[in-house]
């Protein structure tokens, strides 16, 4: 077990979190230690908005280390994820190597670190700083792109066919990520402790406001919040993230808005709603103006 690199125990994680501006509860502060304890993947679930990502980069900032991030997407394969070959400079040199060297003598002098591009996978691998490796938004992966995971996710190492197998000298600390827009594999899942995160409460969220937004007063900071929690509850296509509440925040401070009427609400609802309908929802159903 991990004994000094990340937590102590879950209150040191806690307060180490909350001491770089990430506000925890008690669960995700006890699974964040674990996952350095155990060193374990974590597979963080859950709404886009509520905070995953930024635990990734909040645990880096506490503990120090360098923080490595692979954004998924569709159509991600291995060669973006973990490495591939520079085949251009490999070209040049066989061009410049003398012809009556054998193919063995080539092929040993031409896979090498000098002509290996690291993605984020193998980079977080070999580093031997302390080093926390995001794995953001795996859900958007194609399928096949798990049976890349599992090998790192299992034993911290990565095959490459023409060097052999590299092996973690030091194991990073892995938050993988998901909107939970498909399920993913028991077998990612096996290997990883599990944290649902979803949106705080009003008392929590508040905090995060104030703590977050320098200016904005406790009475502001609590309308808003109460704003946010009544909008997530109507069906829109896409609900008010925390970085929205602390941007809405921000924005009334700018704007020297004291209070948070149907006025000030409508004059600002860009900040947090981004789709159109989600606007005319929230008037209609929130009867702004009226």
């Amino acid at each position: 077990m991990s004994t000094s690199t990340w937590f102590q125990s879950p209150d040191d994680a806690a307060t180490r979190l909350n001491a770089v501006g990430y506000l925890t509860d008690t669960p995700t502060a006890t699974t964040a230690y674990l996952t350095g304890a155990l060193e374990k993947p974590l597979l963080l679930e859950g709404p886009a908005g509520v905070g995953k990502t930024e635990l990734a980069k909040a645990v880096a900032r506490a503990t120090d280390a360098e923080l490595i991030r692979l954004q998924c997407y569709e159509g991600l394969d291995e060669a973006r994820a973990l490495y591939e070959w520079n085949y251009k400079k490999q070209l040049l040199r066989i061009q410049a190597t003398d012809t009556s060297q054998d193919w063995e003598q080539t092929h040993d002098d031409i896979f090498t670190d000098e002509f290996l591009l690291t993605r984020p996978l193998l980079t977080a691998i070999r580093r031997t700083e302390p080093t926390v490796l995001l794995i953001d938004e795996v859900d958007k992966t194609d399928v096949e792109v798990e049976g890349l995971l599992l090998e790192i996710l299992s034993d911290f190492q990565v095959t490459i066919p023409e060097m052999g197998t590299v092996s973690a000298v030091r194991k990073p600390f892995v938050i993988l990520t998901s909107n939970a827009s498909r399920e993913l594999s028991e077998a990612v899942k096996r290997r990883c402790l599990y944290l649902h995160l979803d949106y705080p409460d009003a008392k929590r969220e508040k905090e995060i406001v104030l703590s977050q937004v320098p200016g904005v007063s406790d009475k502001v900071a609590g309308q808003l919040v109460e704003t946010i929690g009544r909008m997530r509850d109507l069906e829109l296509k896409k609900s008010p993230s925390i970085a929205e509440s602390v941007d809405w925040a921000r924005t009334l401070v700018a704007l020297q808005i004291g209070k948070l009427d149907d006025a000030a609400i409508t004059r600002t609802l860009g900040v947090v709603l981004k789709h159109r309908s989600d606007q005319e929802r929230a008037v209609r159903e929130l009867k702004l103006g009226r």
